[in-house]
C-alpha cells in the first residue's frame, strides 16, 4: 500500500508517518515544501502541478497533515482553506480512487456548551480565523466527491509539541526555570476547558482511517472525549518537571480562550466506525512531552 503523507515533517505529520510506516507492506511517501522526491506546496502550487506530483507518487491513500495554526489571516487561508481545495482538485485528476484522510480541527465548532460533548452533526460556528479557515478546508474535502474523511482533532499534546502551542511553550519555559524556587511563570487565564488528546492517539486514528473499509463518514471527531481545565495541563506538566516556583495567572491571554471557554468532542462515532478510542491519558501525554525535552527528573 502506497501512502502519501503531506506535511509529514510537522508536529502531527511526523507522528502519523511513523505510525503508518509500521503497517505491514506499507510504503510511506513524504511530500512537502522541503521534500526532494515529491515536492508540494498546497498554499501555492496550481492544481495541475500538484496533480503531476500525485501521479508520480501513485498513492493508494493520502493523509493531509499540512496546516497552519498561527500567522496572519492570509497565511491561514492559503494553507488551511486553499490547500485542501487544491489537493482535492488534483486528486480528482491524478488519483481519483485514493482515500484522502484530512486532519481538521475541533476549532471548527466554535464555543461549546458546558458538559455537552459536541457531535459531528452540530453546527460549525468558528470564532477565529484559524477555525474558519479549517472549516473551509473541511468543506472542500467533504464536497469533493472523493473517498475522503476529515478527522476533527481536539487539542493534541505529546512529544514534539511546537513552541507555538501552549504545551510546547510551557515545556520550554519549564526547561529554562529548572528547579529554581524563585522562578515565576506568568501565564494568561487558565480556566478554559479543552479536550486534550495524545498526539500518538491522533496518529492511530489516522492509521485506522487509512485502513478501514469504506465508505466512511465525512467527518469524525478525534479527541479524548473529556474536557479538562487548561490549568490542569499546566500544573500537571509543572509537576512532571519538578518545578518549584510559582505559576501566576493573569487576565487576558489567548483571545480564543476568552471566546471559547469550553470545548469537548463526542468521539463515539469514531469508536463505531473505526474501532478507535484513545489509549493514552493526559498524564501519559505530558510525561512523553517532558521526556522529549531531554529533562528527566526523579
Amino acid at each position: 500500500m502506497r501512502i502519501l503523507v503531506l506535511g509529514g515533517t510537522g508536529y502531527l505529520g511526523r507522528h502519523v508517518a511513523e505510525r503508518l510506516r509500521a503497517l505491514p507492506g506499507a510504503q510511506v511517501l513524504a511530500a512537502g515544501r522541503s521534500a526532494t522526491a515529491f515536492a508540494a506546496d498546497l498554499a501555492a502550487d496550481p492544481p495541475g502541478r500538484l496533480a503531476r506530483t500525485l501521479a508520480a507518487a501513485a498513492p493508494d491513500a493520502v493523509v493531509n497533515c499540512a496546516g497552519a495554526t498561527g500567522g496572519d489571516p492570509v497565511t491561514l487561508a492559503e494553507v488551511n482553506a486553499r490547500g485542501p481545495a487544491v489537493l482535492c482538485a488534483a486528486l480528482r485528476e491524478a488519483a481519483p480512487t485514493a482515500r484522502l484522510v484530512h486532519l481538521g480541527s475541533a476549532a471548527e465548532y466554535g464555543p461549546g456548551t458546558p458538559d455537552v460533548p459536541v457531535t459531528e452533526a452540530a453546527p460549525a460556528c468558528p470564532v477565529t480565523p484559524y477555525g474558519a479557515t479549517k472549516l473551509a478546508g473541511t468543506l472542500a474535502v467533504t464536497s469533493a466527491a472523493l473517498d475522503a474523511v476529515v478527522l476533527r482533532v481536539g487539542n493534541p499534546v505529546g512529544p514534539g509539541a511546537p513552541v507555538a502551542s501552549l504545551p510546547g511553550r510551557l515545556a520550554a519555559l519549564l526547561r529554562t526555570a529548572g528547579r529554581d524556587p524563585e522562578a515565576v511563570l506568568r501565564l494568561g487565564d487558565l480556566s478554559a476547558h479543552r479536550d486534550f488528546v495524545d498526539v500518538r492517539d491522533v496518529a492511530r486514528a489516522a492509521e485506522s482511517a487509512v485502513t478501514a473499509p469504506g465508505p466512511l463518514p465525512g467527518v469524525l471527531n478525534i479527541g479524548s472525549g473529556t474536557a479538562v481545565p487548561v490549568r490542569e495541563l499546566v500544573h500537571g506538566l509543572a509537576r512532571r518537571a519538578g518545578f518549584r516556583g510559582t505559576v501566576e495567572e493573569h487576565a487576558g491571554g489567548s483571545a480564543r480562550s476568552a471566546q471559547v471557554s469550553w470545548q469537548c468532542s463526542d468521539i463515539s462515532a469514531a469508536a463505531r466506525t473505526l474501532g478507535w478510542r484513545p489509549v493514552h491519558t493526559l498524564d501519559d501525554a505530558l510525561a512523553a512531552l517532558w521526556t522529549a525535552t531531554g529533562e528527566r527528573v526523579p
